[in-house]
């Protein structure tokens, strides 16, 4: 039975190379795909856009509103793995309608995503995602000290914020996403002293 994979990891990971590597494979050996991605996510437009100049163009964008079951319909004839790029931003019904066709038409589904948003909270698909996907795996990148990246921050201009509507385009509003381990995030975004929280753990009575 096909399977509903989630690939999640922070920003610079290589998702979008690795969706567009995976159509590639698929692709090169006679098989055919179908690549989906949220409206929302108007970067690259109606494409696909790695950060090493890779592109692809999706065959469906998604609307937030959009029933996926009717958006598919007559067009998974000898589809052999639906891809979906962005995924953090479908909705709960539309991830769980996902599951479904996976499961009801044994196509595979594999979903690239961010775990969470620049709060370090988790968007209503990555959630869903973490939740149902029977396959989660995680792709990693690196923060600038040298640890595994697993959370994105939000820059507006050079600063560091906590507020604003969750979905902003990363390009847009002066706005920039930057990956960062948990010690970093909790230094440069929280404004948290580790080592006064240390001495405090540690202090004798």
């Amino acid at each position: 039975m096909a399977k509903m994979h989630f690939k999640y990891a922070s920003m610079n990971s290589g998702k979008s190379i690795d969706l567009i590597r995976t159509a590639h494979n698929y692709e090169e050996n006679g098989y055919k795909v179908l690549i989906m991605k949220p409206a929302v996510d108007t970067k690259a437009e109606d494409s696909i856009s790695s950060r090493i100049g890779a592109e692809r163009k999706v065959d469906i964008l998604l609307l937030y509103s959009d029933n996926i079951l009717e958006v598919l319909k007559n067009k998974l004839k000898d589809i052999s793995c639906i891809l979906v790029d962005e995924s953090q931003f479908l909705s709960t019904k539309q991830v769980e309608d996902l599951f479904l066709v996976s499961k009801s038409c044994n196509i595979p589904v594999i979903c690239y995503g961010l775990r969470t948003n620049f709060k370090m909270e988790s968007f209503a698909g990555g959630k869903r995602l973490l939740e149902i996907a029977d396959v989660l795996e995680e792709l990693t990148t690196l923060c600038s000290c040298g640890e595994i990246a697993r959370y994105v921050a939000r820059k507006v201009g050079e600063i560091f914020v906590q507020d604003g509507e969750e979905i902003i385009i990363d390009g847009t509003e002066n706005i920039t996403y930057v990956p960062l381990c948990g010690k970093c995030y909790l230094e440069k975004v929280n404004k948290i002293d580790l080592e006064k929280v240390k001495e405090k753990l540690t202090m004798e009575d």
